[in-house]
């Protein structure tokens, strides 16, 4: 499922074409964006590049969401309407993966995404996602979990119901068919 070879050319100009068309598709999410400045970002680094290819064939729609002026960086975030399809039903983290004795799952959201090459959504990034429409409403997402509640092994997760954005807090080690994870990555 996750491509850890260079992209081939072919891989490549299919991505950039995808990614294009759902900029130009949703442009509320990048008002005063150029598509052409972010396109050269991206040919110009082969490793982000690779990790929104992963992002995408996990099924997790990345589209740029933001710019950071400081940093000189476009941020890119899963905008599909569900959680990703293909990262869901895993734990928090490999720390939770571990403490799970009978009936672990395949994995963990933390470290798929560090296979994927993203980072998870904060609270605040997810909020965010949310201003741009209705994201979860039948699935929800592991969010990045402050430091205080994993030491107790809790971890939170967001979705969105009646017509309002929830942030709730689980086990650490718990999974469910439909929570899975949405990512970042900056370019």
């Amino acid at each position: 499922m996750i491509n850890y070879e260079n992209l081939s050319n072919k891989d490549k100009l299919k991505l950039l074409q995808t990614l294009k068309n759902r900029f130009d598709k949703n442009l509320k999410r990048h008002l005063g964006f150029h598509w052409d400045n972010i396109e050269i970002k991206l040919n110009n680094q082969p490793i982000k590049l690779k990790a929104l290819y992963n992002m995408e064939i996990t099924c997790g729609e990345p589209d740029v969401v933001d710019y950071d002026s400081k940093s000189n960086e476009f941020i890119f975030f899963d905008c599909s309407k569900e959680t990703p399809k293909n990262r869901r039903s895993l734990c928090y983290d490999d720390d939770a993966l571990e403490s799970r004795k009978k009936f672990k799952p395949e994995g963990s959201a933390f470290g798929m995404a560090k296979e994927l090459g993203i980072e998870l959504l904060s609270e605040k990034d997810y909020y965010y996602l949310q201003s741009f429409g209705e994201f979860d409403t039948k699935t929800s997402s592991w969010l990045l979990t402050p430091k205080e509640i994993r030491e107790k092994d809790g971890a939170i997760f967001g979705d969105s119901r009646f017509g309002r954005v929830f942030i709730y807090h689980n086990g650490a080690e718990s999974y469910y068919q439909v929570r899975g994870f949405r990512g970042k990555i900056r370019i």
